[in-house]
């Protein structure tokens, strides 16, 4: 089977392997890469861009809808840039290339967990501004790093800064699956911590 080329599939399609090119890849993520990406797509879509170093090397990216009453707490949409490690002698094509074959299928690390969220937070952006909508809310997309390893150099730090306060989340999106129908599955409070006393009960 052959991979369709550009020119036969959505542009969002086409960003999606993009960015699954860059090689985020834990251990050694190439975060200034997606970095680059993500200023691009802010400049295309007339969004605002704020990148915040938390630790040397770790930016998080924030992309500014801005919405017509700034008063009111804000949407948050995050999304992490790294992926876990590859090990290619298990893959049937390079996990780096983005293969699509003639059904439409994309072989790459990073496509499920969790690039195509990244992707279609930006392509929903991008149709409704296309569309001419605006909204009373302000809507944030964060790009984190780390998260693969933990978060302590991304997101953990990220919430004790000036500029993670600015953003006034009042609702927030994050992780999710991918899903081959129109439906959008949303969990609520998938990763809630428990920890379980010492004591027996």
């Amino acid at each position: 089977m052959t991979s369709k080329g550009p020119e036969e599939e959505h542009p969002s399609v086409t960003l999606f392997r993009q960015y699954l090119r860059i090689r985020t890849v834990q251990p050694k993520p190439d975060y200034g890469a997606a970095v680059a990406f993500f200023e691009e797509r802010a400049r295309q879509l007339g969004l605002g861009c704020q990148k915040v170093e938390v630790a040397p090397g770790y930016v998080v990216t924030v992309l500014t809808w801005p919405g017509t009453n700034p008063a009111l707490p804000s949407i948050l949409l995050n999304s992490h840039t790294d992926v876990v490690p590859v090990f290619k002698e298990h893959w049937s094509h390079d996990p780096f290339e983005a293969f699509k074959d003639s059904e439409g299928y994309i072989y790459a690390r990073g496509a499920q967990d969790m690039k195509c969220v990244s992707i279609q937070y930006l392509e929903a952006v991008r149709r409704l501004k296309v569309e001419g909508h605006r909204f009373p809310r302000t809507i944030h997309m964060t790009f984190v790093p780390d998260e693969e390893v933990g978060g302590h150099q991304g997101m953990e730090l990220f919430v004790q800064r000036p500029e993670f306060q600015a953003l006034r989340a009042g609702f927030a999106l994050d992780e999710g699956i991918a899903n081959p129908t129109d439906a959008f599955t949303v969990f609520y409070s998938e990763r809630s911590p428990w920890c379980c006393s010492q004591t027996p009960i």
